[in-house]
């Protein structure tokens, strides 16, 4: 998958979009894992009135594989996942699972 941000702050306020069209929010923050040098999750933060936020309820995001992301550029392009999909964290956070 080709990539056309120069640093990964560039990824932050990015619209996220599901394959299908269906606007999610916004790039909150990414997880990076130090250790291999790469990006495991981006945090979503759910837009009123979003696909997102009709499935997450009243919670402000979720935290979603990098394995979703299917392109970057002016927007990011997830592949679009059911609200089965969405599980909640002992933390109280949603996540979405493979």
């Amino acid at each position: 998958m080709g990539i056309t941000v120069k640093e990964l702050t560039e990824m932050i306020e990015k619209d996220v979009f599901t394959d299908k069209g269906m606007f999610c929010g916004k790039v909150a923050d990414l997880q990076i894992d130090l250790r291999k040098f790469r990006v495991r999750a981006l945090i979503i933060e759910a837009k009123r009135g979003s696909y997102l936020s009709e499935i997450i309820g009243g919670k402000k995001g979720v935290i979603l594989p990098y394995s979703f992301v299917q392109s970057i550029g002016d927007i990011v392009i997830i592949r679009h996942f059911s609200p089965s999909a969405v599980e909640t964290k002992e933390s109280g956070e949603k996540e979405v699972k493979e």
